[in-house]
């Protein structure tokens, strides 16, 4: 718990996520360039198609790095009153829009496709998906890891969290933009190796269908969770349940208790405590003192015979 008033409410891994964040931009737009450059010089729309479709990739992950790089720089800009640290949420839930978005579009050309197949060219599909499902691995392996070091701290003696309050949810939409389309071109790849060996047409807008599928579940998912800390959801009741029980150990009793997340690994609270007898500010704080998630605390000590208040 910081008792200094530091609205620096970054995750462990801020400046680490943000770095992998380009670096997963880069690679996109230097094969996005490559494949559009090599499909115009060769002559091949399917190499300029997918070009074209990494560079909607690269635009999607530029929300995450771009909520990165303002996060940080507008970390001790006071106009924010709790900090930057839940713009990542905030980008995260943008993600996970476009990502649903995108299964829809997939589910729609696959339900197209099943009522009015198209030509496919097998020999330049299969190996586009090869290339897209390598890009994909090696940006997965890029932005793999990014919480370790901040999932080491979850367990500290009296103020353990849930583990999904150290998230970051900027980083896990990114990683899942990464891994549906690597979904996609596994399941592209089943579907046109099945297409042109068995000759069964089908199988491309099928596995189209289940893609979507899986990448709209992701989808909510994130929404999910992301849309519960911008609404201020208490992020983990077992936690506030502990701070309680803390608080009441000497028959006082607490009459309000906010709790609600920050950042990653940052959490805000607000308590109101009816005291049994004459107690300060400080006594309270040095309760919480093993809550080290606690990075805002404001406490109000209510008076029961005068109903006044110190805080």
């Amino acid at each position: 718990m910081q008792e200094q008033h530091s609205h620096v409410f970054l995750g462990a891994g801020h400046a680490s996520n943000e770095r992998k964040a380009w670096a997963v931009i880069a690679l996109c737009s230097a094969m996005m360039v490559l494949e559009i450059g090599g499909g115009i010089a060769f002559g091949s729309l399917a190499l300029v198609a997918d070009g074209l479709h990494m560079s909607t990739h690269a635009i999607a992950l530029l929300i995450a790095a771009w909520a990165y790089t303002f996060a940080r720089k507008h970390a001790r800009d006071t106009r924010f009153s709790f900090g930057t640290g839940k713009l990542g949420d905030l980008a995260g839930f943008t993600s996970a829009v476009v990502l649903a978005l995108i299964a829809l579009l997939i589910g729609y050309e696959a339900v197209r496709r099943f009522l009015a197949p198209v030509h496919i060219e097998f020999r330049e599909a299969i190996p586009i998906a090869f290339l897209g499902l390598l890009v994909n691995i090696v940006s997965a392996w890029l932005l793999s890891g990014g919480d370790a070091h901040a999932h080491a701290h979850a367990g500290e003696a009296g103020g353990g969290v849930a583990h999904g309050a150290h998230r970051d949810h900027n980083l896990r939409a990114a990683f899942i933009h990464v891994a549906a389309d690597a979904a996609v071109s596994v399941l592209a790849i089943l579907g046109l190796t099945a297409a042109r060996f068995l000759g069964w047409l089908w199988m491309d807008p099928m596995m189209g269908i289940v893609g979507g599928c899986v990448i709209a579940s992701w989808a909510y998912a994130l929404v999910r969770d992301t849309g519960r800390i911008l609404l201020d959801m208490t992020p983990d009741t077992a936690l506030a349940a502990r701070m309680r029980r803390r608080l009441e150990e000497d028959g006082d009793r607490v009459a309000d208790l906010h709790l609600w997340r920050l950042g990653p690994g940052h959490f805000g609270a607000i308590v109101s405590i009816v005291p049994r007898e004459a107690r300060d500010v400080h006594f309270y704080r040095s309760a919480l003192r093993g809550f080290s998630c606690l990075s805002h605390l404001t406490i109000e000590v209510v008076s029961p015979k005068r109903g006044a208040a110190a805080s």
